[in-house]
């Protein structure tokens, strides 16, 4: 089996986002290692209004979906946390990037910030700089990727990787 997954950190100001593809059968766990195809950051201008920055990053989105052809978009959850406004806003960018997975016939699957870090880190409280660790040591990389935005989105991608082909 063959797959190819671009997994998402959404956020307003950074988005992070690592494509992997996930090659061999599932009975071979030899062939199955996970190989990097880019990862990076959609990074959008804080000064503009919130929509023009939804628009930025739904069309950075659907630009990586067109040139890389995922066949799944893993994205991160919501992180509840005690500022509901900062809640509601990661809300909007969540919706901007299930949007261009939607409309690109996409499978789109969540995950908890929390199940990331247990499933790359074995610790579901683990720091950004654990979770750059593990992902270069998981894919064998010379560094981690950078910045810790664009590690996290390699994490998704690697969690859903993980937990449906153990």
């Amino acid at each position: 089996m063959t797959g190819r997954v671009l997994g998402v950190d959404p956020g307003t100001a950074v988005t992070g986002y690592g494509v992997l593809d996930s090659c061999g059968s599932p009975s071979s766990h030899a062939t199955r290692r996970p190989r990097l195809i880019e990862c990076g950051i959609i990074r959008t201008n804080p000064r503009d209004k919130l929509w023009n920055r939804l628009a930025v990053l739904f069309e950075g989105v659907d630009e990586l979906i067109h040139r890389h052809q995922p066949d799944t978009l893993a994205v991160e959850d919501i992180f509840y946390g005690r500022n509901v406004r900062t809640t509601v806003t990661l809300g909007h960018a969540r919706g901007a990037v299930l949007l261009a997975g939607a409309r690109a016939g996409l499978d789109v699957v969540e995950f908890a910030p929390a199940s990331v870090k247990k499933a790359i880190v074995g610790n579901g409280g683990a720091a950004k700089a654990q979770v750059g660790y593990m992902v270069q040591q998981i894919l064998r990389l010379q560094s981690p990727p950078t910045p810790a935005d664009a590690a996290d989105g390699v994490a998704v991608a690697l969690t859903y990787l993980m937990t449906r082909f153990p």
